[in-house]
């Protein structure tokens, strides 16, 4: 079965939250009541603008300045993990479910022998995958843990992309990215990737589009043949 892909193509990059799984919507869920019990109003737009697919300090750091705020580092640290906390909470009670589509996507992937990176700038990634029961399908992890031992810059910067290509042994060229976030587009854009596939989960095709994303799908399956 054809995944899609150019055939250039040898490794396969995937974000996590809004990719694999829908904890997206946990996260954006934890931002909102974040944000609001600080007296902020919170979007699904705020969201897509200032947080999606960012490190979390780096999400604190961007809506607080659309309000005109800028809080001390410190103040950024205790809100980012308070929101990390209450992310932590809403998975325990509302469970993790990877989307049929992309679990079916991994599986034809891991049938043809490509190897599969996840690279998130989430800090739970590890805890995310095991409960989605997706930790097979995972060759390479670069999460929130890793950006930050490693100094790497989180998106819209490619760096925690290209950190995954070189634990898979990949050029960026011969390696694809898998988004939803307009952040992460651009990050795979940017650095340079050989194939960038937006998953539109927010209503944003033409962004995902115009922030450098090849091709745009609603579900990952879409692209198999």
């Amino acid at each position: 079965m054809s995944l899609g892909i150019p055939e250039q193509i040898t490794a396969l990059l995937f974000d996590l939250d809004g990719v694999l799984t829908s904890t997206a919507v946990l996260h954006r869920k934890a931002w909102k009541q974040t944000f609001e019990s600080m007296g902020q109003p919170f979007s699904e737009q705020d969201y897509l603008a200032y947080v999606d697919g960012k490190p979390r300090y780096d999400g604190v750091r961007s809506f607080l300045a659309s309000r005109g705020l800028t809080p001390p580092e410190d103040e950024i640290r205790r809100i980012g993990d308070q929101k990390n906390d209450l992310v932590n909470q809403i998975i325990d009670e509302e469970g993790i479910t990877p989307y049929p589509a992309s679990v079916r996507y991994l599986q034809e992937a891991r049938k043809a022998g490509i190897p599969i990176g996840v690279v998130t700038s989430s800090a739970n990634a590890m805890r995310v995958l095991r409960a989605g029961d997706l930790l097979d399908y995972v060759d390479a992890l670069v999460d929130g843990n890793v950006i930050t031992a490693s100094n790497l810059q989180g998106k819209p910067a490619p760096d925690s992309f290209l950190e995954g290509a070189r634990r898979l042994k990949t050029a960026p060229e011969h390696a694809a990215v898998f988004e939803d976030a307009l952040a992460g587009v651009k990050a795979g854009h940017d650095g340079g990737f050989g194939f960038v596939v937006g998953v539109d989960r927010g209503h944003q095709r033409e962004a995902l589009k115009t922030n450098g994303a090849d091709q745009v799908v609603d579900e990952l399956d879409e692209l198999l043949s």
